[in-house]
């Protein structure tokens, strides 16, 4: 996956969720324990986690700029987080979503194919494409059924998604596979997930 992905995968959550910008966002989103809100600001939480991920290069090395070089065993998560104001209202989340989309994808492009960061292991940009990808999809849907909307994500997208972070996704509809594999849904013969995990870092 690539930029490009991302930059669909956030068009279609703004197109969705942009013009309900003034319904009430404090209630439940989905099966989380957050409001519609929170999951929005976790979104670009995690698109800019991703993006330093891609840029720093943990676990690999730092631009040669930086003349800086990491060991294996420094091969973690940076330690920061976004903080989005608690007034910042939906319409303002949504840009912020947008902006952390950004940096990622300009991330994205940045990277050559070569290039490695850690998420669990060595992971290449498409793996951080997919990530946000994943991410952006499934908080729309979730944030989709808090305000009653009867969206799913496209079926191109989440089936690229399984392709490369969910081997063991089951065949059939992508969407319906997508929303089992993290644990949105049941399937005939499949109950709901309660663990799950993506499989973004390469062999090593």
């Amino acid at each position: 996956m690539n930029a490009d992905d991302l930059d669909a995968a956030v068009a279609e959550m703004l197109r969705l969720l942009v013009p309900l910008q003034d319904r009430d966002w404090t209630v439940r989103a989905g099966p989380l324990d957050w409001d519609c809100r929170a999951t929005a600001a976790h979104v670009a939480h995690d698109l800019t986690a991703y993006a330093t991920q891609l840029t720093a290069r943990p676990g690999g090395h730092l631009p040669p700029a930086l003349g800086v070089r990491t060991s294996r065993a420094d091969g973690a998560y940076l330690p920061l987080d976004l903080e989005v104001r608690p007034d910042a209202p939906p319409r303002v989340v949504l840009q912020i979503v947008a902006a952390c989309a950004g940096l990622l994808s300009l991330a994205l492009r940045a990277a050559g194919p070569t290039a490695r960061a850690w998420h669990w292991g060595p992971t290449d940009p498409s793996g951080f494409a997919a990530m946000g990808v994943n991410e952006t999809l499934m908080h729309t849907w979730d944030i989709a059924q808090g305000l009653n909307l009867g969206w799913t994500p496209p079926p191109a997208l989440s089936a690229r998604v399984l392709a490369r972070l969910f081997p063991d996704a089951p065949a059939g509809d992508p969407v319906a596979a997508h929303l089992w594999c993290t644990g949105r849904v049941a399937l005939p013969g499949r109950p709901r997930r309660t663990d799950w995990a993506m499989k973004a870092a390469l062999p090593e």
